[in-house]
């Protein structure tokens, strides 16, 4: 397993339309990538314009064609305008 955690901070006036993005994004990964297991979207009512995901593929490899997916291409390349930064963590074991 491989799971995968990213941080946005969002410009405020795109936060909307950034988390209707997002969730699209993570119906897209979720039903055209068959190793993708998870993809969760958290928000935060104290920090609302900081966006977590959560994501476990099945191995690195998963995660890397996800990364070359059109529909992850096409996400990115749509919100780059819309953040302020994005910090990814990845993680290759599980202890339980």
């Amino acid at each position: 397993m491989f799971a995968v955690f990213v941080t946005f901070e969002v410009k405020p006036e795109f936060r909307d339309v950034f988390v209707k993005r997002m969730h699209q994004q993570a119906e897209d990964s979720l039903e055209k990538e068959k190793d993708c297991g998870i993809f969760e979207v958290w928000l935060d009512s104290k920090t609302p314009n900081r966006v977590q995901l959560y994501e476990v593929y099945m191995d690195a490899a998963a995660f890397d064609i996800h990364l070359q997916s059109a529909h992850f291409k096409d996400f990115d390349a749509t919100i780059g305008e819309m953040i302020v930064s994005k910090t990814i963590s990845t993680f290759d074991q599980k202890l339980s």
